[in-house]
């Protein structure tokens, strides 16, 4: 749960902003959009064999391109 205290002098507006960062440090935006429908818990695994055979790609790919980059 995210609080928020407001500070002197402090106008609504900055604490507003300063309440969306907070919220989105926390993850509670993240959490609520994963949990907005139901995944059955093959399709989560799926998501994460998928995302992390991208991410092995992208590995791949930096550790074999001179300074980082794609090859031309």
């Amino acid at each position: 749960m995210v609080k928020l205290t407001l500070r002197e002098r402090e106008s609504a507006q900055e604490a507003v902003r300063r309440f969306r960062k907070l919220v989105e440090r926390s993850g509670i935006k993240k959490e609520i959009r994963v949990r907005e429908f139901y995944e059955k818990p093959s399709e989560t695994k799926r998501r994460a064999r998928l995302r992390a055979q991208r991410r092995a790609r992208r590995d791949r790919l930096m550790l074999t391109s001179p300074a980082g980059r794609r090859p031309v």
